[in-house]
């Protein structure tokens, strides 16, 4: 059958839509996937925890949509139509999603069933075609052409990464530096997306391939009944999918048993993609406790995710130009299988590289308060040093507090109940009760007031006798006069050396210097005279002080291991399927995704470990599964390709079949002299 060929190569033109169309796609689908976890913690207020088990739940149904898209391309709709239909239902879960990121429709519930019901639809969507893509590229190349078709799923995993570039560059961009309805604008970067997905043209046309899928699990079915109707009897079979062959051809039987022996090969794998897809969840999280400032150039905590698809296209030349020769100039045999094994242990080292990033920064943050516990420091405004006992708790503060001192870290609470009244005693001057709720951080703030000492708990600060209206960048703090509060409110991290701050009877400017990265600040304003103004900035929690740099490893390791593993079972699942099957064994090796994000859920939903353990535990398993799966692919024996391209749906072929079966499929689908792992 002729193709239009590429230019001066033996890539069929329809190669070109297929790289562009993907390109469009995943940039639709990673520019949505970097933000969510930011948007479930800061505009649905979800907790780490559920926010992080949302997010692999809704990469999980991605990748078990699959299955269902495999049915429908196969079976009923062909490849074209799945994926122009599905691409259908895919824009309108963005819509959905981005309406549901618009703070005026409706209250919090109807953000999350909006924000919910977009995330299935999308699920669907994008999971629905996946299947569909990769084989048809595939197919588009002649049986002679292995090597090109090799390469093709080298260029088609770099256009997945590019538009994982761009958008991972773009969306948060858009949330973050776009400001809407008064704060990040998710509503426009969910909505951009959208637009890439319309751009995304729908594949060459191909007809339904029949019911592959379905004819697969009634014959396995069939297969188990028969053999345990005929248990009691003492006939054997070579291969239990033999007891089929009453009612299923013996080609059908052979194919099945070639995708069998990849899909048990693809038990272990999940293992590789729960470390995988923890970069848009809990390295991101890990991400937001750091120093984003790279040399002057500051980043997102979501943009961070960029690195591994940058590193894709820098890698996967690398490794097909120079790695892979250089292996083989040694005179080592780098087969697929070993070059998966490799790629779980490199994957396993980058959760090792960040279990020391985690250990560095837990250090340099405060550790956020647990059921019943609350957090309390205190800021001396008195003319005098200060002793400050709380009822229960001894020794918190076992020195006295003196006048204007940059507060001590913060002091945890134990609280008998979700909420409690604790009597604080200010030396022998004087005592206040205050309400601590749980999971929660105070300053208490001691200031004079005639003969007493008084105590609220509050946050920015003014001694004068002036109501002060003050602006930091673009946020606006009203501070009332005479010891008054203002309310604590996030700004840009930069340098201010000009805030103004604007009272009754004049304007003028203070310097406050920088504000860095996850520290909070009080900021005591003192008249000194009328024409001086004094102030004091307390660092409340100290700045991140580990900077974003030493993520660099860990991506470096994870995205190495990404080429030897991901591109190489892309490759492999479709060179080991039999021609009528591609798409299902395709489907299969989504499907280990799928389940690697249910390991994390798992795991973060039930194992209450500490971050730093969780890593160290994650690495451990993925060796522990990578020393399995060797064991299995040393006893596995590869098909050559080039056997699996015969068109076995000729009618003459079939009535041969009929009269004799052994002598079609021995050439056909007999499996070559064992070549190890």
């Amino acid at each position: 059958k002729w193709k239009a060929k590429l230019c001066g190569t033996n890539y069929p033109l329809s190669i070109g839509f297929i790289v562009v169309n993907e390109f469009c796609e995943r940039f639709s689908y990673y520019g949505m996937k970097a933000l969510l976890t930011l948007y479930f913690i800061h505009y649905l207020h979800w907790d780490k925890n559920l926010s992080t088990a949302v997010y692999h739940a809704f990469s999980s149904l991605c990748y078990f949509t699959p299955v269902l898209g495999a049915l429908i391309a196969d079976s009923w709709l062909g490849k074209f139509w799945t994926i122009t239909y599905l691409s259908i239902l895919y824009v309108i879960g963005h819509v959905v999603k981005s309406v549901g990121a618009i703070p005026d429709v409706g209250d919090s519930t109807v953000h999350t069933v909006l924000s919910m019901l977009g995330l299935i639809l999308i699920a669907f969507g994008t999971g629905g075609i996946k299947p569909c893509v990769a084989a048809f590229g595939g197919d588009q190349f002649e049986e002679e052409h292995t090597e090109e078709r090799r390469k093709f799923f080298s260029i088609f995993y770099m256009s997945i990464n590019a538009g994982s570039v761009l958008s991972t560059v773009i969306t948060p961009i858009l949330r973050g530096d776009v400001q809407c309805f008064g704060g990040d604008c998710y509503a426009l970067a969910f909505g951009v997306p959208a637009a890439l997905m319309v751009v995304a043209d729908p594949h060459p046309k191909s007809p339904p391939e029949g019911n592959v899928m379905l004819r697969m699990f009634r014959c396995v079915g069939f297969a188990i009944g028969n053999r345990s109707k005929n248990s009691k009897h003492n006939s054997k079979r070579e291969h239990w999918l033999d007891w089929a062959e009453e009612k299923y051809p013996k080609h059908l039987i052979q194919e099945i048993k070639m995708v069998m022996r990849v899909l048990v090969l693809y038990i272990p794998l999940p293992m590789f993609w729960a470390l995988f897809e923890q970069q848009g969840s809990r390295w991101t999280l890990q991400a937001t406790r750091m120093n984003m400032d790279l040399g002057g150039f500051v980043l997102k905590p979501d943009q961070m995710q960029m690195l591994n698809a940058l590193l894709i296209l820098v890698f996967i030349p690398i490794f097909d130009l120079g790695v892979y020769p250089l292996i083989g100039l040694c005179r080592i045999k780098l087969t697929p299988l070993r070059k998966m094994a490799t790629g779980m242990i490199i994957a396993a080292l980058a959760f090792g590289a960040a279990t020391v990033v985690e250990l560095n920064v837990i250090k340099t943050v405060v550790a956020p308060p647990l059921a019943k516990e609350s957090l309390l420091q205190v800021v001396n405004l008195a003319d005098r040093d200060v002793k400050v006992s709380i009822q229960g708790q001894e020794d918190i503060f076992p020195h006295p507090i003196k006048p204007y001192e940059d507060p001590p870290e913060y002091k945890k609470l134990m609280l008998k109940d979700q909420n409690q009244n604790l009597s604080v005693s200010i030396g022998s001057i004087s005592e206040c009760v205050e309400t601590f709720s749980q999971q929660e951080a105070y300053s208490l703030v001691l200031y004079p007031a005639t003969s007493h000492i008084y105590c609220i708990l509050v946050r920015f600060i003014n001694t004068r006798n002036e109501d002060l209206n003050i602006t930091v960048g673009n946020v606006e703090f009203f501070v009332p006069a005479n010891f008054g509060m203002s309310t604590g409110k996030a700004v840009e991290r930069q340098q201010y050396t000009n805030v103004i701050c604007r009272s009754s009877s004049e304007d003028y400017s203070i310097d406050l210097g920088l504000l860095d990265f996850g520290a909070s600040y009080t900021v005591i304003l003192r008249g000194v005279s009328a024409n001086e103004q004094a102030i004091q900035v307390m660092e409340d929690v100290q700045a991140n002080n580990i900077n974003i740099a030493w993520q660099i490893p860990q991506y470096v390791l994870i995205t190495a291991g990404e080429v030897m593993f991901s591109i190489t079972g892309l490759e492999f699942s479709y060179s080991q399927a039999p021609a009528s099957m591609k798409s299902v064994l395709q489907a299969g090796w989504l499907m280990t995704v799928a389940f690697g994000n249910v390991i994390v859920l798992i795991v973060a939903e039930g194992a209450g470990l500490q971050q730093w353990t969780e890593f160290l535990l994650f690495g451990g398993l993925l060796v522990a599964v990578c020393i399995i799966f060797s064991i299995m692919a040393y006893f596995y024996n590869y098909v050559n390709p080039d056997q699996l391209g015969k068109d076995n749906d000729d009618e003459e072929h079939k009535d041969l079949k009929k009269d004799n079966p052994e002598m079609m499929y021995m050439t056909a689908f007999e499996a070559p002299k064992p070549t190890k792992m």
